[in-house]
């Protein structure tokens, strides 16, 4: 069955359902992600403040399939051929992310000292 996700909120719902319809409680999933109780019952509490790494993590335990689909503008609405949305859709664009370091990137190539993580899993 599909569960089409809009926004945020909704993912809250989502894996406490799947969680519980796989028959763990919030301490299993901890215990087989390697984390305490509390940091699960946080990601679950509030989905939308962690990483997708995260997120995927705890799908692929409950084996939950992610799929992005995408809804057909009208024709009124479509971007004419050749502009920035036209190269984005078809895959040509190239991302301007790679050549901007953050500072924390910077210091981390220069062997400085990596900011500190509650809990890494």
């Amino acid at each position: 069955m599909d569960y089409p996700i809009k926004t945020l909120s909704q993912l809250r719902p989502i894996l406490q359902g799947f969680r519980k319809a796989a028959g763990l409680t919030q301490a299993a999933m901890a215990s087989q992600l390697g984390i305490t109780q509390q940091s699960y019952a946080q990601l679950e509490a509030n989905p939308a403040a962690a990483s997708m790494e995260r997120l995927f993590k705890v799908m692929r335990m409950l084996d939950v399939e992610m799929r992005l689909a995408h809804e057909d503008l009208p024709a009124s609405k479509a971007a004419p051929a050749g502009t920035k949305n036209d190269s984005k859709q078809s895959g040509t664009a190239e991302s301007s992310s790679s050549a901007r370091k953050t500072p924390d990137t910077n210091r981390l190539r220069r062997g400085g000292a990596a900011p500190k993580k509650r809990e890494d899993w």
